[in-house]
This record gives C-alpha cells, structure tokens and sequence, in this order.
C-alpha cells in the first residue's frame, strides 16, 4: 500500500514496514494534519479479534470479510481536528450496505467528508475497475461547509493512454481541483492550462452545481440517499445537444456503465453467498 502521514513538516510513509491492519507503527489517531493513501480494496480474512478496543476504529468494525472500512477508519482516525485525507477506494464502498453503512453514516454525521469524486475504469495498469476519491476535512465542521458534501462525476475525464489504460492530463486534475477550490470558496489557478476548461464551466469563476459534473449535496439529501456517497447518485446526467451526439463516445459510455453494473452484481452474488453460508453455519 502506497501511503503518507504528515505532521508539522515531518513525513512518515510505508518505507516503515508493517501490517497496517495490526500494528499502529505511528501510534496514529488524532496526530497527523495530512494523510494520502492508495489501499489495495475488498482485503478479507482480516482477524477483527485482534482490532477489537484499537483506538483507530471508533465506530466500530465491519462485520461483513472486508477491509475497506477498516481503512477508512485508520486514515479518519489518524486526523487532528483540522486534518485533512484524500484516498483511493473501492467503488463499491460508496454505496456499501449493512455495517458499513453503519460506520459511513457515522463518519458522514460527524461532518468531516468534504468531497467525493467518481472516477471511470482503466485508471489502473492491472484491472480495469473504477475507483472513488475520498476527500475528509474536519476543519471542515466549523465552516458555512458543515452540512455540505461536494461530488464530483470525473467518468467522462480523461485521456486515452492506449486502448487499455487512461488517465488525467495535468489540466484536467487542476480542472477537478478548481472545482473544489470554488465550493470552499478558494481562488482557482492556472499552473497547468486548466483556464479553458473553467471557462467552458464555471466562466465566471464562481462555483455552480453543473448536471453530469458536481453537485454540493446537504446532508439531509444525503441521509435521503441511504447515506451513500456515490456521486452518480447526486450529480445527475449531462446536458447534450442533439447534433452533440458521438455514438462511439455513446457506446464507450455505456460501456463503462455496464462494466460497472456487472462488478456490482459479481459483489452482491458474493455477499450474497457469504451470508447464506454464515446462515447454514449457524444451524
């Protein structure tokens, strides 16, 4: 796992070698100011018998055979009061039911999830999923921004490496950025030629929730949602003009879509198949 702790101007990163899951090396809650990750997603056979009383899961542990919330909790605990995380996770996380739900919506309540960003397949050199960015501020809870959640859909943002791969050219990843510097109210920049894109969107540099691109949900909308924080679920569909039309494009899209279907049914066949088997063990 590729990950970065700060604090006060001091590094720490997994040059430290370590189990993450069992051994706290940075005796971590409530210490660092930032923290960066990018944990390998879905983890089962993690022992909880040995996460039980750990300071870093105050809301709990999962109960299905799978680490992301554990994750989760390690890089929201490991934050002070004004700390700030940004992380790569699972897709299915987002939308996660039962008793990660139970931990999201906690998470969720305590006002410290900032922004959401959905990102498409073929992000990754290995497998062809697609990811969520998740964003934590817990300063955050003592702005005009409490009850606010930015979710950014980044699906149609990007650049084709080569039939398989895509990724973020530079402007585009200062384009997604402005769009979260506008929602705090924060001056966009310019480093790396990102002007057209804001001007085709946001001209004048101010933030505006934009169809099929970001939408700044309150939490009430979100406990509406069953507390997801999958961004398709807020931002809505993209305006297009009829002579717009791209069939390739089109295609492409509902390729995507229906990749993304078919992983979360292949994650419901198998918890599913968990719990019956958990059910047929207790009889």
């Amino acid at each position: 796992m590729m990950s970065v702790f700060m604090k006060s101007g001091s590094v720490f990163d997994e040059r430290i070698q370590g189990n993450a899951y069992y051994e706290d090396l940075h005796k971590s809650p409530g210490r660092f100011d930032f923290v960066m990750a990018n944990p390998p997603f879905n983890v089962d056979r993690v022992d909880k018998e040995r996460l039980k009383d750990d300071p870093r899961f105050p809301f709990g542990l999962p109960r299905v055979d799978n680490g992301n919330y554990i994750w989760i909790q390690i890089f929201y605990s490991a934050l002070n009061e004004n700390g700030r995380a940004g992380f790569v996770m699972a897709n299915s996380a987002s939308d996660a039911r039962g008793s990660e739900c139970d931990i999201r919506k906690q998470i969720i309540l305590d006002r410290s999830v900032d922004v959401m960003v959905a990102v498409g397949s073929n992000f990754f050199y290995t497998v062809t999923l697609p990811c969520t960015l998740w964003f934590f501020d817990k300063a955050k809870r003592k702005t005009d921004r409490a009850d606010q959640i930015l979710f950014i859909d980044a699906w149609h943002i990007y650049s084709q490496v080569d039939r398989a791969h895509r990724d973020w050219t530079p402007a585009q990843i200062e384009f997604l950025a402005n769009i979260a510097r506008l929602y705090r109210g924060e001056a966009p920049e310019n480093l790396h030629e990102s002007a057209d894109l804001m001007a085709e969107h946001f001209p004048d540099n101010t933030y505006t929730d934009i169809p099929g691109l970001c939408k700044v949900a309150t939490i009430d909308e979100v406990e509406a949602q069953g507390f997801s924080l999958n961004p398709g679920r807020y931002v809505g569909v993209r305006a297009r003009e009829e002579d717009d039309f791209d069939f390739k494009e089109r295609l492409e899209e509902l390729n995507e879509e229906l990749e993304l279907l078919n992983l979360e049914a292949r994650e419901l066949e198998e918890r599913i198949a968990e719990n019956v088997g958990k059910l047929l063990e207790g009889e």
